[in-house]
């Protein structure tokens, strides 16, 4: 299991459609990969549970990814987060 804290440089936060983007780029990965935002603990596969963690930019959450492709998994989020 890995884990990585990011602090979220998009324009719009995780909203509307850089969630729909961010969800398309987990569901590339066969890992469980789950986001975790002020104690909350949601699928990062899952658009609803994306978008109710109403993620904004400026923000800081942890992905964590458990499975064969973990460490790719979160370095490719970690990179979608962060492109400004």
């Amino acid at each position: 299991m890995r884990e990585k804290k990011i602090v979220v440089n998009l324009q719009g936060g995780l909203q509307a459609y850089n969630a729909t983007e961010f969800v398309k780029e987990a569901t590339k990965y066969s890992s469980d990969i789950k986001i975790l935002k002020d104690e909350r603990l949601l699928a990062a596969k899952s658009i609803m549970g994306v978008m109710c963690l109403a993620i904004r930019k400026g923000e800081e959450i942890t992905l964590i990814a458990d499975g064969i492709d973990e460490c790719k998994a979160i370095k490719s989020l970690e990179i979608f987060l962060t492109k400004g």
